[in-house]
């Protein structure tokens, strides 16, 4: 049934999470407010500070969709599983990129900020054994960069979040299909 004990660890994470996809429903419904902002008349170092500000309710928001999707925050007694808060926090290191861009250059901020959130799902490819993630990163980062080369006015920065929430829906889609996939193979 499985080739070894990681693979098994492997398996009941991506089963028992669901593949994280109440972080990634989370994270849109975040996404989709921080587009929101941009779209606002403020000051660009503004809307900054706003989405930072709009960024604080992921995790209460990952809680509720952990109840309507039924995923485990924790999964008992599975050795790899602290490992997903460990790659989770990984990306609070990129931050301080991101305080100095919102200083220097407040027009590349919420660009940067796609590029963080988008990139920190990579190793989520083999920890949850999906390979949305490991596509979607990359879909993210390198969309975020072509996306942010050719708006020409600050006043459609908005589409970069708004291409953020797609990409999160595409991988929740994704992450959500694998995890159907991985159930028949768990229950085996």
């Amino acid at each position: 049934m499985y080739t070894n004990s990681i693979d098994h660890y492997k398996i009941e994470l991506s089963v028992k999470a669901k593949n994280g996809v109440n972080f990634i429903v989370a994270a849109a419904v975040v996404w989709a407010l921080i587009t929101i902002v941009w779209t606002l008349s403020f000051k660009t170092y503004d809307k900054c500070v706003l989405t930072f500000i709009v960024g604080g309710v992921m995790l209460p928001l990952a809680w509720v969709f952990s109840k309507v999707f039924k995923t485990q925050w924790v999964v008992k007694n599975n050795p790899l599983e602290s490992l997903g808060l460990w790659l989770n926090f990984a990306q609070l290191f990129y931050f301080p990129i991101l305080v100095f861009v919102l200083i220097k250059s407040p027009e590349y901020f919420v660009f940067v900020y796609v590029v963080i959130t988008g990139a920190h799902f990579f190793p989520y490819a083999w920890y949850y054994n999906t390979k949305v993630y490991a596509i979607m990163a990359g879909v993210i980062s390198i969309g975020a960069m072509f996306l942010t080369l050719y708006i020409k006015d600050e006043s459609q920065l908005y589409y970069i979040p708004a291409f953020m929430v797609v990409s999160l829906v595409i991988t929740s889609l994704g992450a959500y299909a694998a995890y159907q996939k991985r159930l028949k193979l768990y229950q085996e």
